[in-house]
């Protein structure tokens, strides 16, 4: 998977899975890149997924 390919609801759905939808939101809010990644390894997504939405992070920093 790279970027183009990245389908962000597998993120959410898995994050909604969890009961850690609100938890992750208000750490993307925050610009909290240790919470969102703890809370996308506890939803069980892997490492590639993790790394490009700390990196769409990084990118949208403050234009949320």
């Amino acid at each position: 998977m790279d970027e183009t390919d990245f389908e962000g609801s597998e993120v959410l759905e898995a994050m909604a899975a969890h009961d850690l939808l609100d938890e992750f939101w208000e750490a993307i809010d925050s610009d909290d890149f240790e919470s969102a990644k703890r809370l996308m390894r506890r939803a069980g997504l892997n490492a590639e997924i993790i790394a490009i939405v700390l990196k769409k992070m990084e990118e949208a920093d403050g234009q949320h």
